[in-house]
């Protein structure tokens, strides 16, 4: 089995941090989201990956050679962004015909039990979740375990299963020839080309597909929810105070506190995570995320994202900044 992870989005609801991070790469709970997503798909027995790269895609293809050197990776390119089912239709020429895939975004975490998929006799399976109101999401229309029909976000207000970004697909040949068909027949929705209509092209020429469902999942495309899912993940990790540098200081899990991180006079903690090398003083975090290098004194933040790089000093507020920012209330 192979995956395909498309991983080419701008994440401009992100910004600053996406105007030097690739989204995929952006950091939760201690490790990036496509770090997170890889763990998954390497826990499923997959080493052969396909990204599809897009804007600052070289900084992912760094990341993952140098960290996940036990996985076996290829790369397509998305030029021009004309949705997430003409992204996976550049990894054809990396897949076998007869290739089973796993096809999983790359820009959100999922909570549950990915092997049901796997165990699929049918023609695909497809995640999915209830949800009260569709109309951000692509849905699936059931008779008995077959999916019947799908539709990309209905004008409807009405509990469905919503696709949560993860298909398991038993043969590529089904997958690939109706990406093809789609772009060529141009059917799009909203002036891209996504995978749900793709998937609606394998049910009219007779796929089998069915779903299973998921316990939930993590969009991890706005500072909002980026932070929710990094409580989620510390609160599944087990509550181990770190090994700190440093002196009096509090830590109230959980937290993550990365490699060679200075705590000095400060309390950490709830839900905060600390990436390497960042330094702390006399500062009071909490419900926060700390990118790599930061410098924070006389800071007392919460809900806040700090850039790799950012200097704080002086503040108490609820902050947004990316790399190499400075900010202070300081007289110096």
């Amino acid at each position: 089995m192979k995956a395909i992870i498309p991983v080419a989005g701008f994440g401009t609801r992100l910004r600053p941090h996406t105007y030097t991070t690739p989204k995929a790469l952006v950091t939760v709970a201690g490790k990036p989201i496509l770090g997170h997503i890889l763990d998954q798909v390497h826990e499923l027995g997959i080493k052969d990956v396909v990204l599809i790269l897009g804007y600052l895609g070289t900084k992912i293809k760094e990341y993952v050679e140098e960290e996940y050197s036990h996985m076996n990776f290829a790369y397509a390119y998305q030029e021009k962004a004309l949705g997430p089912g003409h992204a996976i239709s550049l990894a054809k020429p990396f897949v076998e015909s007869k290739d089973k895939l796993l096809i999983i975004y790359g820009d959100t975490i999922f909570v549950g039990n990915m092997k049901q998929g796997l165990k699929t006799k049918k023609d695909g399976a497809l995640a999915v979740k209830r949800v009260e109101d569709p109309r951000r999401f692509g849905i699936v229309e059931m008779k008995k375990d077959k999916v019947v029909k799908v539709v990309e976000k209905p004008d409807y207000i009405k509990p469905r299963d919503a696709m949560i970004g993860i298909y398991f697909i038993s043969k590529a040949k089904l997958l690939f020839d109706a990406l093809d068909f789609m772009i060529e027949d141009k059917r799009m929705t909203k002036g891209e080309f996504y995978l749900t209509d793709a998937l609606q092209v394998m049910i009219e020429k007779g796929a089998y597909l069915t779903t299973f469902q998921m316990e939930g999942w993590f969009d991890c495309g706005k500072p909002e929810t980026l932070l929710a899912t990094n409580r989620f993940l510390l609160e599944k990790q087990k509550n181990e105070v770190p090994v700190i540098k440093g002196e009096n200081t509090i830590i109230i899990p959980p937290v993550y506190i990365g490699k060679d991180v200075t705590l000095n006079n400060s309390i950490i903690g709830p839900h905060v995570s600390i990436s390497d090398g960042a330094i702390i003083n006399t500062s009071i975090l909490k419900d926060s995320i700390i990118n790599k290098n930061a410098d924070i004194e006389n800071a007392q933040l919460q809900q806040s994202l700090i850039g790799e790089n950012a200097v704080v000093k002086d503040m108490i507020e609820t902050l947004n900044i990316g790399d190499n920012s400075v900010i202070s209330f300081s007289k110096e």
